[in-house]
């Protein structure tokens, strides 16, 4: 049996620390350009490599993409699939070209998270969930997300874009796939609720609608 050592309980105040990070992270799309220390985007992608992942396979690859040119060719595709994304959706088009969907041209770094190539070698947990690489690259994200709110940084999460696309313009290996681009940054402020409830594209559900016991939510839908 693996030996395990006992870990010392948080304090009050670090456990609140935790909760804060986490109802205090926002989906931020308003950056200011100057510059990340190292040392903090260093400990960002440290605690982002440090998320679970299904059968410790650690699909993740990061992307850091410094280049001007490249982060105006990955802007280009961005605006081509919000476009598009407007246009599928119908009656909401003009709703949604009124939002603001990324900063990839504004914030200080841009990090493209992507699932590695050779993932059907890893079986273990994904026999009958091939996804759950997905699920494991998301939760690494979210962990960068709350250490970058926990250094007072700004993160967005954009997945408006060709894949395909910009796996080449990335040059990434065939079989790897891009999930996210993360625009990362310092901010003026965050926002006090998520941007699209203060926009009124959508609304956060209470809890008791999505909480089931022994059985599905007899609310939800």
């Amino acid at each position: 049996m693996t030996s395990r050592q006992p870990l010392p309980d948080f304090a009050d105040d670090e456990r609140a620390a935790v909760y804060r990070a986490i109802a205090e992270r926002r989906d931020m799309r308003h950056f200011r350009p100057d510059p990340v220390a190292p040392d903090v985007l260093a400990r960002l992608l440290w605690a982002a490599h440090h998320a679970p992942s299904v059968g410790y396979m650690q699909p993740w690859r990061f992307v850091r993409v410094t280049d001007r040119a490249l982060r105006q060719c990955m802007h280009a595709l961005i605006d081509e699939e919000r476009v598009a994304t407007a246009q599928a959706l119908g009656e909401r088009e003009q709703e949604f070209m009124r939002l603001k969907v990324e900063g990839v041209l504004d914030c200080a770094e841009v990090v493209v998270v992507a699932l590695c190539a050779d993932r059907e070698r890893h079986v273990f947990g994904r026999r009958t969930m091939p996804d759950m690489d997905v699920a494991s690259c998301a939760c690494a994200i979210q962990n960068m997300w709350l250490a970058a709110r926990a250094e007072g940084l700004g993160m967005g999460w954009v997945s408006i874009f060709d894949p395909a696309r910009l796996a080449a313009l990335l040059a990434m290996p065939e079989g790897a796939r891009p999930l996210a681009v993360l625009c990362l940054g310092h901010v003026d402020g965050y926002y006090p609720a998520p941007m699209l409830e203060m926009e009124g594209w959508a609304q956060r559900l209470p809890e008791d609608m999505l909480i089931g016991e022994n059985r599905w939510p007899e609310d939800a839908q």
